[in-house]
């Protein structure tokens, strides 16, 4: 685990949060994957997994509610987000299988033999498959407002999907949107439809996006433009199922009451994670980013849930 010294709209992480977490930095084949060690270190973390096109700031008004003196987080910018390095050029993201091969590199790199994972919407989906496809690793699973992948036909919309991703790939880095300070929160505001508060949009953002290297006023987003063409990746719902009933470790499944997720298959994998696993519900009131918004609506189930 190395120390990292990261810029973010002028924030450091030296200061007063400093002696809460710590910017990690894991060596990958293409890069670093990076991320934020909130709480002791010399107790096994808890793995927190952020959204798509989200980063490890979606826990930062949660994780400080969660950790104790037996309670650290590990919460990581997936390769693409926040700081963790892109892709090389001429690969694209198949976000959720690849996170699979990411949460495998974490474990290997830290030598865990059983951890706890929480994820939030494509966080969440990952740990869902992780847990299945490594039952006896996984201690307990926390998902955030969704159940498993979407469930889903996706090729009506691939031949777009692959030809968008030509597009991004061909853009120069100057040809990127960049926009001043408010306009790129403006920005965030506006493309969660308001179900993000602005507050929330900053705590985002500090590591969402850098200032240009020619003018520190105006930014760019850090994450990599390709997660716009990524492959959604779906499963039948007999491939969820099938995927559902492996997981054996005790689930925590907390859905918002506005939320941006399918529902007609919810309940039903629920009951297949039920055949093997003991299953924990809460229908919470709030929006998809509810752990970020109003992380005390969450934060106190949670504790419950890692304590058992």
């Amino acid at each position: 685990m190395s120390r990292l010294e990261i810029e973010t709209n002028g924030f450091h992480s030296e200061g007063q949060m400093d002696e809460v977490f710590e910017e990690i930095s894991i060596e990958v084949p293409w890069g670093h994957i990076v991320g934020k060690w909130w709480g002791r270190k010399d107790i096994q973390p808890v793995l927190a997994i952020h959204g798509w096109q989200d980063n490890a700031g979606t826990f930062d008004t949660l994780a400080p509610l969660l950790i104790g003196p037996k309670v650290s987080i590990l919460c990581i910018d997936l390769p693409g987000h926040g700081f963790s390095s892109h892709y090389p050029k001429g690969q694209t993201y198949y976000i959720f299988w690849d996170g699979v091969y990411h949460v495998r590199r974490i474990v290997k790199h830290f030598k865990w033999e059983k951890f706890s994972i929480m994820g939030h919407s494509l966080g969440g989906a990952i740990g869902f498959l992780y847990a299945s496809i490594y039952p006896d690793e996984v201690d307990k699973l926390i998902s955030l407002d969704i159940v498993c992948p979407p469930v889903r036909d996706i090729i009506s919309t691939m031949g777009e999907t692959i030809d968008l991703f030509f597009k991004y790939e061909a853009l120069k880095p100057e040809a990127c949107p960049q926009y001043e300070y408010d306009d790129m929160i403006d920005i965030t505001v506006d493309g969660h439809n308001n179900k993000l508060t602005r507050a929330s949009c900053e705590i985002l953002m500090r590591r969402g996006m850098r200032p240009t290297p020619e003018d520190k006023s105006i930014y760019r987003f850090t994450r990599d433009i390709r997660l716009k063409s990524s492959i959604m990746s779906a499963l039948t719902l007999e491939q969820a199922y099938a995927f559902a009933v492996r997981i054996s470790c005790n689930v925590l499944n907390i859905r918002a009451t506005i939320h941006s997720i399918q529902l007609e298959y919810y309940e039903s994998v629920l009951d297949k994670i039920r055949t093997n696993a003991k299953v924990e519900y809460h229908l919470v009131n709030g929006t998809h980013h509810v752990h970020l918004n109003n992380p005390e609506r969450v934060s106190g189930i949670i504790s419950k849930f890692l304590k058992s």
